[in-house]
């Protein structure tokens, strides 16, 4: 009976300090909270100090900047128009070559008989063309003889250009794909998948091609200036000009292909650098502020500044544009020319907060 008594007792003696834990405990979480408050509400009265200056636009050149790869201006992939043993080609990868230089001969037998049979059919019309004027012969003879003429002068032409292949351009070799007395059989070859002996870039000059905004379309023209930079080369500017605009915007990425053309003098550059690629489009007034002055909401990429109104600061949001050394272009419907841009001081503030301008 004793037993019972005490168990009752020390389980009503738990009771007791448990409760007195919890009342101590929301005492204090009401504290506080109680605190919390007092602070906010101090923070919300207090008064800081800032520093000002007033908002101005400035000119600034609009410019757009887009990547690119560098591209051959013209890229030839040569090759005879049939099958045939290749005897030489005077030609390795990475030799330069000019327009017309022999780049590679074939095997000569066609156009060797087809020579001969040229030389008789001249001939055989030279004979008919004295008989004609005498009457010795019909005109349907005549005309017979001069059409079969006609045919082997361009079947000799023909096998001339494929048995002697020259260069169209002026350039350098980037592919060799034969060796000498190897059998040239016209299949696709290459990765463009077309066929070809060797391949041609003309590298002076070259080409940068980017997809632009359909909004530029209007405000890009022919002649147009750009700046064209290489990671290759770093410190320098390369300049160029628009030489050609695409007449179509592209209905899935709502982008036009502009072409720009970029001298190649000294041949430093060539083709499939990585490169990138500035428009200018002319100059326009805009807001441009202070790096300092504009802060970026913790954990998003929203980007915000403190305008001063009446000694109390307004926060307003922004969108930035491009950068010019330690200012940043921006643009909000908010902002205003002549409002007092807060610069220093801001790092402590929330919108609404009491503000005052301290000395510059």
């Amino acid at each position: 009976m004793k037993s019972i008594k005490l168990i009752r007792f020390s389980a009503l003696l738990a009771a007791v300090v448990l409760s007195g834990l919890l009342f101590i405990q929301c005492a204090q979480g009401s504290k506080e909270a109680e605190a919390q408050v007092v602070k906010s509400v101090n923070s919300a009265d207090k008064i800081y100090p800032v520093k000002v200056m007033p908002i101005a636009s400035e000119r600034i050149a609009r410019t757009i900047d887009y990547t690119s790869t560098l591209t051959p201006w013209e890229e030839v992939y040569l090759a005879s128009a049939q099958p045939g043993r290749i005897e030489k080609i005077h030609v390795e990868v990475g030799d330069e070559v000019a327009q017309g230089d022999l780049i590679a001969e074939l095997d000569p037998t066609q156009l060797i008989q087809a020579k001969i049979q040229l030389g008789d059919a001249r001939l055989n019309f030279n004979r008919l063309d004295t008989l004609i004027q005498v009457g010795g012969v019909s005109r349907q003879q005549y005309d017979q003889v001069k059409m079969q003429l006609q045919v082997l002068e361009s079947n000799v032409e023909f096998l001339e250009k494929n048995t002697r292949l020259t260069s169209p351009v002026s350039g350098v070799v980037t592919g060799k794909y034969y060796e000498d007395n190897e059998l040239f059989s016209g299949a696709p070859n290459t990765q463009a998948g077309k066929a070809a002996i060797v391949t041609l870039q003309q590298i002076n000059p070259l080409k940068a091609i980017v997809n632009v905004s359909e909004k530029y379309y209007p405000l890009v023209y022919n002649g147009m200036k750009a700046q064209v930079i290489c990671d290759t080369y770093p410190d320098k500017i390369f300049s160029g000009e628009v030489s050609l605009i695409h007449p179509t915007v592209n209905s899935l990425t709502r982008t036009f292909t502009v072409e720009v053309t970029v001298p190649n003098v000294g041949r430093i550059l060539r083709s499939g650098m990585f490169s990138r690629v500035q428009l200018a489009l002319g100059e326009e007034d805009a807001i441009v502020l202070p790096a300092q002055a504009i802060l970026q909401q913790e954990g998003t990429n929203e980007r915000f500044v403190f305008v001063h109104r009446n000694h109390v600061a307004h926060r307003i949001n922004v969108e930035t544009g491009k950068r010019f050394d330690d200012k940043i272009e921006v643009i909000s419907p908010e902002l205003h020319i002549g409002d007092q841009l807060i610069i220093a001081g801001q790092v402590n503030l929330l919108d609404g907060y009491k503000v005052e301008v301290s000395a510059q």
